[in-house]
């Protein structure tokens, strides 16, 4: 089967739909357009712009195809998240925001239905981040909707679905905390019979076949080619993971970072995973169960981030020699730290040494998610925190690895197209990161900052 030359990605994250057109002799990514993913507001309940989104998929697609040509489709999105359509295949009700706290005011009545995480390794998340209960709290909250329903898609076979007609779910968007999934023995969990979905769930495929071809429609509103493929398609962690596990040997650690740092360590220690610290097993692109851990690293980087000039080596420097440390957690609720509350110790630096401050903080954080995941051997790095030099010094000295950092915009899109062009992987192995600041005053601001999380922060 000939590789595709070019892999037209959409990649709808937490902040921002992206349509990227990737090389995939080069994995460069050629062409790429972005708006921002609002929510929308309104009855029954704050909703994604599908429509819009959609409007914004077809015209990038038709402005790529006619400038570059397209020869595939992949698509990975954020998870937490699923499309409900009705019998005709119109949706059956508006995609829920998954940090709405709806979910939350019958969090008793969820409780009492979910599995144990030693079944799905989902741990129990706050408002809608646990699939399972959005639709809990959807079926509560419009009684009809459970009539209405008659497919259950996860959210990126649902632009599969708009771009081909056909029906599926993937076994990664699946196994990302929905509590919807049995990872260890590839099936749906329990809980699909108690929501009553069980018979209305996409068939769960993996994601790197093929869902279908382009609809005629889709062909005549974007000049592609009848027959052009498109994947089934993957969540956004799991896209960034898939390059390694197509070149690495175990053992290793892929940190994806976006709205949310997720660390996935495979071939690790095997640690017992406590899910009080949001650690949970997510599930890769070929089925497998996967170790991990997360925090809303990028969330928390807009919220305390410096609009002044980028930090340098002498702000990276002056912090780790005057030692302001920021310690957990500045968006609480998730996270190793969920119910910690953030406090600088000493002086809370301004300008660029506070983004270095900042940056450092994202390390170490990181840092702990992978000890809580059992994590051996190189730690590659994906997305945008992979351009960030005082995040790659702190991360290497604290967990005492050799750092790779992807050269890419976006691990995602890349990961993506691999799905299609799975022999693209091959010769494209992330840079070693040198450091930039010395290993001694790197491991001692990180001893301090763990002995200070020890004694002030309660898991």
């Amino acid at each position: 089967m000939t590789t595709p030359a070019r892999v037209a990605v959409i990649d709808i994250g937490k902040t921002n739909a992206k349509l990227a057109l990737v090389d995939t002799a080069t994995l460069a990514e050629i062409a790429v357009r972005t708006r921002p993913n609002t929510v929308l507001p309104g009855s029954p309940w704050p909703r994604f712009d599908l429509d819009g989104h959609w409007a914004f998929l077809l015209g990038g697609l038709a402005e790529m195809h006619n400038a570059h040509g397209i020869d595939a489709v992949s698509v990975t999105t954020h998870g937490a998240s699923a499309v409900l359509l009705d019998a005709e295949g119109r949706l059956a009700a508006p995609m829920l925001d998954y940090e709405h706290p709806g979910p939350d005011t019958v969090a008793a009545a969820y409780d009492a239905i979910r599995p144990d995480f030693a079944e799905t390794g989902s741990p129990r998340l706050p408002m809608g981040l646990n699939l399972g209960a959005q639709l809990h709290w959807q079926f509560q909250t419009d009684p009809d909707l459970r009539r209405r329903k008659a497919h259950v898609l996860t959210y990126p076979q649902y632009w599969g679905y708009r771009l081909t007609g056909e029906i599926a779910s993937d076994v990664t968007s699946l196994g990302c905390h929905t509590d919807l999934w049995d990872p260890h023995r590839r099936r749906p969990s329990a809980l699909c019979d108690r929501l009553g979905i069980a018979d209305k769930l996409a068939p769960p495929r993996l994601p790197g076949e093929t869902l279908g071809t382009l609809s005629a429609r889709v062909c005549a509103e974007t000049g592609m080619a009848r027959g052009t493929p498109v994947a089934v398609g993957i969540h956004d962690s799991n896209a960034s993971l898939l390059p390694h596990l197509l070149r690495e040997s175990a053992p290793f650690s892929v940190v994806s970072t976006g709205t949310w740092v997720v660390s996935m360590a495979v071939g690790g220690a095997g640690r017992t995973l406590d899910p009080a610290r949001d650690t949970l097993v997510n599930v890769n692109a070929e089925g497998d169960p996967v170790p991990s851990a997360r925090f809303m690293g990028g969330r928390e980087y807009e919220t305390l981030r410096d609009d002044g000039p980028a930090p340098g080596e002498r702000d990276l420097a002056a912090v780790l020699r005057a030692g302001p440390r920021l310690l957990p957690s500045v968006v609480r609720g998730s996270g190793p730290f969920p119910t910690a509350t953030a406090r600088w110790t000493g002086p809370e630096p301004a300008g660029p040494e506070r983004g270095a401050a900042v940056a450092i903080y994202l390390a170490l954080m990181t840092a702990t998610c992978l000890d809580l995941v059992g994590h051996r051997g190189t730690v590659l790095v994906e997305g945008p925190f992979a351009r960030n030099a005082g995040y790659l010094d702190m991360l290497g000295a604290a967990t005492g690895s050799p750092v790779r950092a992807s050269a890419g915009v976006t691990g995602t899109s890349q990961g993506a197209s691999l799905l299609v062009a799975p022999n693209a992987a091959r010769g494209h192995r992330p840079d070693l990161h040198r450091p930039t600041q010395p290993a001694e005053a790197l491991r001692r601001y990180a001893e301090a900052w763990m002995d200070e999380v020890r004694g002030a922060v309660a898991p």
